[in-house]
């Protein structure tokens, strides 16, 4: 039950406000630790049940996406229509067991399946923390405060790659996966008393708004606006970019490089990239201050081309550790985006919509990034780029291409924001 509308106002960018974003940021890491930790496995996964690299993309990107992207719709709108905090914990609990019974898995077969059921519970988290933490923050502070919670999927990968790449290596790939479900449940247990649910709009001082508008209805408002058409289809290709990275990475330093025990020091790449995250949030609003709200989107153009030289320069590198410095250099910037593009929407939408924008959002880049990019990805280093140098000549490819055309998809985007954007 959400609190009375005076008392929640006095919350509104309150330091509890900035407590519960810590916490939500914890969450959130979590669930990138659980949703990642298949990729740093994938090695020793792949030797032992006899995998190929099409398999692997399939196991770590499609399996969890498809159904993540499906479900994260109607999370989403009944992230609108209902208790957001219950979504939030009950999801973290079903993803923790979840990712401890992976643990258990003896096929593939059965690894997608507990990858099915991460997938589901990972839907409710973001829509519903997106819609949240409008209320929690002011307007003017949303990008840098979306990228705060951002920073928890770089925190949650390094920890992935760090943590349970190191346990891997000390025991095996299976008490990796226990170890690192585990802690989730703790985390649910002080969620559940810490957070406290917001009145939907509080921070808006123009509030009226439908209510009692059907789903058909609300995703019909949502998509026929132009600026969020291409705020999906740009953010989906920087999506391909960064999930085709970490679903490969691995593969490069080993199949390339022959130094698989590099594989875990990715991580130190990843807690740097959760700062340029931050970084990334704090200069969008800057430059919507300074210049015009639709200047956030330059965060994007940023993050798909200049990281681009460091991918060259990375994928085709004669040692291993110039290979990772590079690629993990490329990466900070390549992923920078991502706190900006969950902050975009919500000035593009009513606060009943909110957590459904970001369900379709993320059906959107999942579909595209998770579901698409690692096993097209594999299938190109599997039949066409051959050779020693197929892997970075694939991920090369991929790379120029989606960085190009998600940058045209953000400059059309900021020609139409002025007319799409909702008043605070």
């Amino acid at each position: 039950m959400s609190l009375p509308k005076e008392k929640a106002k006095k919350l509104v960018s309150s330091p509890y406000a900035w407590l519960v974003l810590g916490l939500l940021t914890l969450i959130y890491i979590s669930s990138f630790v659980d949703r990642q930790i298949i990729a740093v496995l994938a090695p020793q996964i792949q030797q032992e049940l006899s995998l190929s690299n099409f398999q692997v993309g399939l196991m770590y990107g499609t399996a969890f996406s498809l159904i993540y992207a499906v479900c994260g719709i109607p999370m989403g709108r009944l992230a609108d229509i209902y208790s957001r905090k219950v979504m939030i914990v009950v999801g973290l609990i079903v993803w923790s067991l979840m990712t401890v019974i992976s643990g258990f898995a003896g096929s593939l077969a059965s690894l997608i399946i507990a990858r099915f059921f991460v997938g589901i519970s990972e839907s409710a988290l973001s829509p519903a923390v997106y819609s949240l933490l409008s209320d929690y923050f002011r307007p003017s502070q949303r990008a840098t405060v979306f990228s705060i919670y951002a920073a928890g999927i770089f925190i949650g990968i390094g920890v992935a790659f760090l943590g349970g790449g190191t346990i891997a290596q000390a025991y095996d790939w299976r008490t990796a996966l226990f170890v690192v479900g585990a802690p989730g449940l703790i985390i649910a247990a002080i969620a559940w008393f810490a957070i406290r649910e917001l009145p939907r709009g509080i921070t808006q001082t123009n509030q009226r708004f439908d209510t009692e508008a059907s789903f058909k209805e609300v995703v019909a408002y949502i998509l026929s606006k132009k600026t969020i058409r291409y705020h999906f289809l740009g953010f989906s290709f920087l999506a391909f970019t960064g999930y085709t990275i970490l679903g490969f990475v691995g593969i490069v330093l080993k199949d390339i490089h022959q130094s698989a025990d590099l594989i875990p020091q990715y991580g130190w790449f990843m807690m740097a990239t959760g700062l340029s995250v931050m970084v990334s949030g704090k200069i969008a609003d800057w430059l919507a201050q300074k210049w015009d709200a639709s200047y956030r989107f330059v965060m994007g153009m940023v993050a798909g081309l200049a990281c681009l030289p460091l991918y060259y320069m990375g994928l085709f590198a004669e040692s291993a550790t110039t290979a990772l410095v590079l690629i993990g250099a490329a990466n900070v910037i390549s992923s920078s985006y991502n706190g900006v593009a969950a902050a975009l929407l919500q000035y593009l939408v009513k606060p009943n919509m909110r957590a459904l924008a970001g369900g379709l959002y993320l059906f959107v880049i999942s579909v595209v990034g998770f579901g698409i990019g690692p096993p097209l990805t594999g299938w190109l280093m599997d039949t066409i780029f051959t050779g020693h140098y197929g892997p970075a000549k694939a991920l090369m490819l991929v790379f120029s291409c989606c960085g190009v055309l998600g940058t045209l998809c953000f400059w059309k985007a900021m020609q139409s924001y002025e007319q799409d954007e909702e008043q605070d």
